[in-house]
């Protein structure tokens, strides 16, 4: 790409988009001043960073957007990002939300819930906690010991007697009346004492309450009381004391590894470690740390995010200087970068900037230096142990640079050629990402080899983020559908493509058997399968992506056949012409709510009246039982 003129870019705060020839957003940056920031890439390569070297030979063109300030810009970046996913940004892939304890006070007798946003509701929100398994075992600790109602506040105010855990001794069934509300009070301000905290307060409340308690001979009460400090004492034998005062506080590490860069992330509450994360990105060098500490700022904090108070940074990443180069800033003299994500994250945490602001600190004592020095170390041995994990071991069966972070993996389904379903499943780090998977509706006749061909065109109509690896239920001849509809659209190497076929039997036919673990792999430009041992961790995984596969597909097709039998059955009705059939489907969506659907639910479609609502109803009530669920 050749050098912008001075006079074609913004000098203002923005937004800029390098895009190459197929016009595909490759890189998302943003700048407190567009233009020299742009113009800072077009210096000698000896002077870039490897993988901005690499963008500029992909990059064919270049559109930049104006925002006001520098904090519009921020937030324009991280929601291009977001939408686009480049191909040389730094991808926070692991951005799911964590699990979080919600208190709410807006009902007289409060629940305690593990939810996985953070909203201004009013309620007080504990945590996050990495581990959802972890939460759930605490959370269904509290209530044992505590005691709170579980039911919603629905199935409360529907309830006429007791539920089974309040005969376990679990719950003090205020659904009945069962509980004064002064009491469930004390039991949920324990509980908040707990979570935020304050356990040596709760403590030594609790001992307090149980001596009295004996004094008065009430043996039973002081034995639930000693239940429940040995229970909070359990409890905070997992918290460690890393602060001398209480504070709210995430600490971020970065240290580079043989491989890559790895980022350390503690949770502090109150003082105390309750939690951390950590983060891996290979192919990247010190160089790209300021870019990678505010990518992962901006990606992993969010609206439905738990904010903290405070945030410790191990340096401070700044744009450039008058040359453009990129600095890593250890003293804090350029703040402006830093002020700009403050405000954005302060208007997450509480949606006023004038309240509950958030700061973007470097460590300022001996304590939190010793947290960012924790959280590198943490990042440093997670990222040895991912030597082993199976993005890494698939990336060496494929001989594929880097890992093999995302699968995509295609089966056909259909019934003669009718019908036909390509379901698509995504796997990212070893997981499956099910709001990533995708149906393609191809009629090819029958012929698989023609829609998997047509699923490729598809595909690269979609746009990113693209798979490392694309998986085809299939063998040479699909795999080579595929790679010649890439090749034709002048994407050969857009992404790697490989197949996952069924094991032959004595007759040479495919051996579909439970749990037959001799599938073979093919790839292109190669005649014979890929020599994996039969059992082994890459081949076990690779059935898993393909089993989801075809499960999924053919839910799909079943789904679609048994609405065009529907269909057709609809149409055989008297009265139902294709428009009815057409309002039916586009209002229910579903044939098992269409089926049973009452006069009233009829009723409100268009052009339908309560007099003919009735007979349709009737009529539809006559199909239940013959269409295939």
């Amino acid at each position: 790409m050749n050098r912008p003129l001075p006079t074609q870019l913004p000098a203002t705060p923005g937004v800029y988009l390098y895009k190459d020839a197929a016009g595909r957003i490759i890189y998302v940056g943003k700048a407190r001043n567009v233009r020299k920031r742009v113009l800072s890439y077009f210096r000698h390569e000896r002077q870039l960073t490897p993988k901005t070297t690499a963008m500029l030979r992909q990059a064919a063109d270049l559109e930049t957007f104006s925002t006001s300030t520098e904090k519009e810009a921020l937030l324009l970046e991280a929601s291009l990002i977001k939408k686009h996913r480049p191909r040389y940004n730094i991808i926070l892939r692991d951005d799911k939300q964590y699990a979080l304890f919600r208190l709410g006070h807006e009902h007289p007798y409060p629940r305690l819930e593990v939810v996985r946003q953070a909203r201004k509701d009013g309620a007080r929100y504990f945590g996050p906690f990495t581990s959802s398994l972890a939460a759930r075992e605490t959370w269904k600790l509290l209530h044992k010991v505590f005691g709170l109602r579980r039911c919603t506040d629905k199935a409360m105010k529907n309830r006429v007697r007791p539920c089974l855990y309040h005969h376990l001794g679990q719950c003090p069934a205020p659904c009945a009346g069962g509980v004064d509300p002064a009491a469930y009070a004390e039991r949920v301000r324990r509980i908040e004492l707990l979570l935020a905290g304050k356990s040596r307060e709760l403590l030594e409340s609790l001992r307090q309450a149980m001596l009295a308690a004996s004094k008065a001979l009430e043996f039973e009460v002081a034995a639930n009381l000693r239940d429940q400090i040995r229970a909070v004492e359990k409890t905070v034998e997992r918290q460690a004391v890393v602060l001398p005062e209480p504070a709210d506080l995430d600490v971020i590490g970065i240290v580079p590894v043989q491989s890559g860069l790895a980022l350390g992330l503690l949770f502090v509450r109150e003082g105390k470690l309750i939690d951390g994360r950590n983060f891996f990105w290979p192919g990247l060098g010190l160089e790209e740390g300021p870019e990678l500490l505010f990518s992962f700022i901006s990606q992993f904090y969010g609206p439905h995010t738990a904010v903290p108070s405070r945030l410790i940074i191990p340096w401070r990443p700044v744009e450039g200087d008058e040359d453009g180069a990129d600095l890593v800033e250890v003293a804090g003299r350029d703040a402006q970068a830093v002020a700009a994500l403050e405000a954005v994250l302060s208007v997450w945490k509480s949606g006023e900037e004038a309240r509950d602001v958030v700061r973007v600190n470097l460590p300022g004592n001996a304590a939190e230096r010793s947290l960012v020095g924790m959280a590198e170390a943490n990042a440093a041995e997670a990222a040895k142990r991912r030597a082993d994990v199976m993005p890494q071991k698939l990336a060496a069966l494929f001989d594929l640079p880097g890992s093999v972070t995302r699968i995509e993996c295609v089966d056909v389904s259909h019934t003669g050629g009718a019908s036909a379903k390509v379901g698509m499943v995504v796997f990212e780090d070893g997981k499956a990402v099910r709001d990533a998977y995708r149906v393609y509706n191809i009629e090819t006749g029958g012929d698989d080899a023609a829609a998997l061909a047509a699923w490729a065109r598809r595909r690269m109509e979609s746009g990113p983020p693209w798979p490392d690896l694309a998986l085809i239920d299939g063998g040479k001849n699909q795999i080579a559908a595929v790679v010649r509809a890439l090749r034709d659209a002048g994407q050969a190497d857009l992404f790697f493509v490989a197949g996952i076929a069924k094991a032959r039997n004595e007759q040479g036919r495919p051996d579909r058997r439970a749990g037959n673990a001799a599938d073979r792999i093919f790839v292109p430009n190669r005649v014979d399968s890929l020599p994996l041992r039969e059992g082994s961790a890459e081949l076990l995984f690779l059935q898993l992506v393909r089993d989801t596969a075809h499960r999924f597909a053919l839910t799909r097709h079943r789904r679609a056949r048994s609405k065009a039998a529907l269909t057709g059955d609809l149409l055989r009705l008297p009265g139902v012409g294709a428009h009815t059939a057409r309002l039916l489907w586009d209002h229910f969506q579903d044939m098992e709510t269409m089926l049973a659907a009452t006069p009233e639910a009829l009723a409100v479609l268009p052009g339908i009246g309560k007099a003919r609502a009735q007979a349709l109803a009737a009529r539809l009530k006559t199909l239940r039982g013959g269409i295939e669920p």
